[in-house]
């Protein structure tokens, strides 16, 4: 009787497409934060000298700087969405884009003259940055936590760290379009600060809203 029963009830089972993860990762990061360029260019603006900026290095470095945590955050993230993962091995290549900043913005404080290095950490907005940055991720979050809610995570906490890490990271290149601040030690503090906050954010929702 059970075994007959066993029968029927998978007898139309298919195997999930190994794809499904991913997809369903990017779908929901991709309208996240183009819902967070959309309220940038709505509530602030994009900075109206785009085109000179982009010949620096560091309109570049600042992007490559959130957009690698997003990354790594998400491709751990995508671990954690499987049963049993633990995505320690993964999460730890977050260490590497924080280690290569901070010894960026390290290097120019130390050659910068000390009247300067206040004001190359602290720039004009130290004050709303980390804080827009959180406000712009939510969008970035809110998809994510659909996508991983639809999969099967079991490490909710850690799962929701990375998802709001990965979302902090998308928070960030939105606001990016907007912010004008161009110094290393003011990215490695600021913007860190903000992805970081939306990772606590995620860590405290996930065993709440990433039960199946």
């Amino acid at each position: 009787m059970s075994d007959a029963l066993i029968d029927r009830l998978t007898a139309d089972l298919r195997p999930t497409p190994r794809s499904v993860v991913a997809r369903r990762l990017l779908l929901g990061l991709g309208v996240g934060v183009a819902v967070s360029a959309v309220l940038v260019w709505r509530l602030l603006g994009f900075r109206p000298d785009m085109g000179v900026a982009a010949a620096s290095m560091m309109f570049w470095m600042k992007f490559a700087y959130v957009l690698a945590l997003a990354g790594f955050a998400l491709w751990t993230a995508g671990a954690l969405a499987r049963p049993g993962r633990q995505g320690w091995g993964r999460g730890l290549w977050l260490i590497l884009p924080i280690a290569v900043v901070a010894a960026i913005a390290a290097w120019k404080l130390l050659n910068a003259p000390p009247s300067m290095r206040e004001a190359m950490v602290m720039g004009g907005s130290a004050a709303v940055c980390p804080w827009r940055i959180i406000v712009f991720a939510l969008p970035p979050l809110v998809g994510l936590i659909w996508a991983v809610r639809g999969l099967a995570p079991t490490r909710l906490r850690w799962a929701g760290a990375m998802i709001g890490v990965a979302a902090g990271g998308a928070g960030a290149f939105a606001y990016a379009l907007h912010c004008t601040e161009s110094t290393a030690p003011f990215l490695a503090v600021w913007y860190s600060f903000g992805i970081l906050g939306a990772g606590a954010i995620g860590a405290l929702l996930g065993p709440r809203v990433l039960r199946w």
